[in-house]
Order: structure tokens, then C-alpha cells, then sequence
């Protein structure tokens, strides 16, 4: 994906409220230092949490499903930083968007990279399976102080944000549609680290229901299973965790995958469906609990599991 014009039609009055929030954040992770925006962060996520209650219920309700057995008060520790966690990302975004190189680099440490390197020398290209932590937008920018990676991504709806959000991410990483497989493919087919990700809720195409944490059949998508299969290329689990002690970020990448794909698809998903349960674990109240994962049900007459 190439860097988007800018038109002159973003600048109508319907994005002034818009354009204004975006020049207080820039303001804002400029001049205040990273430990305040921690705090400042945190504040403004609880509060945001208050006031979606939708997103709230989800959140309550996805841990919930996943941790059955869990006592309430670790539950409602987790959740408590989730809540948080939803405030700092906003001002951790505005960081991946605009802080200069030498900002990024004092907050990053790695782990596995020898991974991706023999991955290279083998003459592989690296998906790296991610999940949906809040750090996730932060990360690509860390990430890529040490590798060049592309990002498979979401456009927004909204134009202005759309313009902003691939202006910010080609700072630093290659950008592909997350329906462009042929792209991916041939990313990985070029040696590259390709991020990838299969713990939302995508619908019934191309999924199937398996089980994920404590909910028996969750629609899965086979996304990763079909990209290695045509592709040259190996799975490394890829997590990223905001550090207890607010100094930073810490990514780890584990070793590849053994016998991935296995040519099931259902056995394919059932798997990953466990690396991400693994990698949610090591910061749950990171993760992004506010989608409706269970959304989309085996028989389409079952009742939600939201209410």
C-alpha cells in the first residue's frame, strides 16, 4: 500500500471534533513523559469503561465464558486492568503514529529474535501470530526498530482516520488489506515477516467451531493454515506485554511451530486456538476482552451469549 493523499474534503466541518482530538493526543504524547501517559492513560480508560457499557457488559461477560472456574476478585483484576489498558492504548497509538525512532528504542526489549533470523537463513518468510493485546498498535512500531514486518490491517470507515491511521503505520511498517491473501502470500513468499491474527470473530466464512478457552465452539478462522500452505514460510508466536514496572515493552517470539499446517484444517484452528490462549495469558488484563468473540454461533437459532 502506498502513502494516501491528502484531500481536501477531510477538512469538513463534519472532522473538525475530529481534527481537534487528534492535535490534543499529538500535544499530549509530546510534551508529557511516558510514565505520566501511563497514569493519565489508565484514569481516562476507567472512566470510558463507565460510560460503554456495551463494551463493559462484553468484556465482564467474555471473561466470564473463558474463565468459569476463576474466582471473581482475579476476574474483576483482570478486568479492572483491561479497563485501563483501553485508555493507554489511545495515547500508545499517537506513540506508534508520531514519536521519533530514538523515543521508541528506550522502551523495548526482545526475546527469540534468533528465530526470525534462522527462519531468513532457511529462506523462509515469518508469520508471526499475534493476538489482540492493547499493545498490538504500539508494537509494530517497536517491533520494526529491529525488523522490517507488514501488517495485514482493517481499513477504518471513517476517511479521516483511515488516512491518518496508514499514514502513521507506514512510518514504519508495509500495510496489506486483511482480504488480500495473494499479497500475503507473496510477502511471505519474498522473506518477509508478515503479522497475522485469528482471535476475533470474523463470521461463519471460513471458519470453523472449535474450542477456545472454556466455550466448546468458537468460529475460528483458518486464515493462518491457508497462508502457510501456499506460502514458504513458518509460524512464530508473537507476544507483545506492557511491563508491570511501566518501563516499557517486552516482545517475545517463540520457536516455529511443528507441523503447522497438518493439512486439517479443524485440528489446524483447534491448535492456534491454544497459542493464543497460551499468549492472552501471559498479560490477560491486556487483552482486548471488549469484542464479542462468541458472536457468531453454531446453529444460527442458538441464543447470544451476551443477553
Amino acid at each position: 500500500m502506498q502513502k494516501p493523499s491528502f484531500k481536501l474534503s477531510y477538512l469538513h466541518p463534519r472532522f473538525w471534533l475530529l481534527w481537534l482530538a487528534m492535535g490534543l493526543l499529538w500535544l499530549t504524547i509530546t510534551i508529557l513523559p511516558y510514565k505520566l501517559l501511563l497514569k493519565l492513560g489508565g484514569a481516562i480508560g476507567t472512566l470510558l469503561m463507565k460510560l460503554l457499557k456495551k463494551r463493559a457488559h462484553t468484556a465482564k461477560r467474555n471473561l466470564e465464558l473463558c474463565y468459569p472456574d476463576m474466582a471473581q476478585s482475579e476476574r474483576d483484576n483482570i478486568l479492572a486492568e483491561h479497563n485501563r489498558s483501553v485508555g493507554i492504548t489511545i495515547f500508545e497509538t499517537g506513540m506508534a503514529w508520531w514519536w521519533p525512532q530514538w523515543r521508541m528504542e528506550k522502551l523495548i526489549t526482545f526475546s527469540g529474535l534468533e528465530h526470525i533470523a534462522q527462519a531468513n537463513k532457511d529462506g523462509n518468510g515469518v508469520l508471526l501470530f499475534a493476538i489482540h493485546s492493547f499493545c498490538l498498535e504500539i508494537s509494530g512500531r517497536l517491533f520494526t526498530t529491529k525488523i522490517p514486518t507488514t501488517s495485514v490491517y482493517r481499513p477504518h470507515n471513517n476517511p479521516v482516520m483511515e488516512y491518518l491511521q496508514v499514514v502513521g503505520r507506514l512510518r514504519s511498517v508495509k500495510l496489506i488489506t486483511k482480504r488480500n491473501i495473494r499479497a500475503m502470500i507473496s510477502a511471505l513468499n519474498d522473506g518477509e515477516a508478515v503479522w497475522y491474527t485469528s482471535d476475533q470473530d470474523f463470521g461463519r466464512s471460513k471458519a470453523v467451531f472449535v474450542p477456545y478457552f472454556a466455550v466448546p465452539e468458537a468460529a475460528t478462522v483458518v486464515g493462518a493454515s491457508i497462508l502457510t500452505k501456499n506460502s514458504k514460510s513458518v509460524v512464530l508466536p508473537y507476544v507483545v506485554k506492557r511491563k508491570d514496572d511501566g518501563s516499557g515493552y517486552h516482545i517475545s517470539i517463540e520457536a516455529p511451530l511443528a507441523n503447522f499446517p497438518s493439512g486439517d484444517d479443524t485440528a489446524d484452528a483447534t491448535f492456534s486456538n491454544k497459542i493464543v490462549e497460551r499468549s492472552i495469558m501471559q498479560a490477560p488484563g491486556q487483552y482486548m476482552w471488549l469484542h464479542r468473540r462468541f458472536k457468531t454461533r453454531p446453529n444460527k437459532d442458538d441464543a447470544s451469549l451476551y443477553g
